[in-house]
């Protein structure tokens, strides 16, 4: 369970690090500079240590999939960004196949 609690992290800490990415102005804003190459740095560590317990695959496929759904809503919440129904249909594909793949895929089950 440990593992999900970090992969968690990673992908709140990457999130933040796109947020960040924005705000930097081009990494001409010091201070969301430094929130930018700490939120990345943590992800990734972060990450790291979610990938000593489970799958490459499983891990990447979960981390890329919420990352976009909560970069996306974070555009729409915080920096006033559209999104149309378009959008809103492929981000719910790209969930529900991380879904197949953590709830059906016998690939990525504790067995193997």
């Amino acid at each position: 369970m440990r593992e999900y609690l970090f992969l968690g992290l990673a992908i709140l800490s990457e999130i933040t690090g796109t947020a960040a990415l924005k705000l930097s102005d081009g990494f001409t804003r010091p201070l969301p500079s430094v929130v930018v190459v700490v939120g990345y740095l943590g992800a990734f560590y972060l990450l790291s240590l979610t990938l000593e317990s489970l799958p490459i695959g499983l891990v990447y496929a979960t981390w890329s999939a919420v990352g976009i759904v909560g970069a996306a809503l974070l555009g729409v919440v915080v920096f006033d960004e559209g999104i149309d129904a378009a959008a809103v249909i492929g981000m719910t594909l790209i969930v529900a196949g991380v879904a197949v793949l953590n709830l059906l895929s016998d690939a990525y089950s504790p067995a193997h």
